[in-house]
């Protein structure tokens, strides 16, 4: 019998791979000033790893003081170029421009998970996918980016894999859970080990 685990987002991806794996949970979405947090922790020079970390932690915190007793899974993800920060882009143009600047380039998705107990962190992770971008013309981003602005503007560097935007990319090396947003290999590690869930 799986256990019952509180997902701290309303990420719709993470909560169908929570689902395919067949770990039961349920949803509590943290209201949480995302930006507020981040810039926060831009204005003292943290890395994207450590604001990844930090805005996982955020969320799981904050819902974990409503359900004593209860797993509690913070979530959230970033991209890092060259050092940078990358967050969701604000209009079709910021899209445009960050994947121009990529292009040909390497960065790095960085998918955190922490969880809390009873308002204390028990377990956490950060998983690294490194990507490499083609070299593609400025007239396939333009067409791209208007194709799919919908989707992508949800999306941290302005693409998803799971959709067209894997035509973006030369080489990709990581799990592709992080690529989603969610170390689930470890994740799963962590709740059977505990004996949070059946292995």
């Amino acid at each position: 019998m799986t256990a019952h685990i509180v997902l701290a987002s309303g990420s719709e991806i993470r909560a169908h791979l929570l689902r395919q794996a067949g770990i039961k949970f349920e949803t509590d979405v943290p209201r949480l000033d995302e930006q507020a947090v981040k810039a926060a922790l831009l204005a003292e020079e943290a890395p994207p790893r450590d604001i990844a970390d930090a805005l996982a932690e955020a969320k799981a915190r904050k819902i974990s003081s409503k359900h004593p007793g209860r797993i509690v899974l913070g979530c959230d993800q970033v991209l890092d170029f060259e050092g940078k920060l990358l967050s969701k882009p604000a209009s079709e143009e910021v899209a445009l421009a960050q994947l121009k600047e990529m292009r040909g380039k390497r960065h790095m998705l960085l998918s955190a998970a922490v969880i809390y107990r009873d308002g204390e962190p028990i377990w956490r992770h950060v998983g690294q996918v490194r990507l490499v971008m083609r070299k593609c013309s400025d007239a396939y981003l333009e067409d791209y980016v208007a194709r799919n602005w919908d989707s992508i503007r949800h999306a941290v560097g302005a693409y998803k894999l799971e959709e067209e935007g894997v035509r973006l990319f030369a080489s990709i090396e990581g799990s592709y859970f992080n690529v989603l947003g969610l170390p689930l290999m470890e994740l799963i590690s962590y709740l059977g080990l505990q004996g949070v869930i059946e292995q």
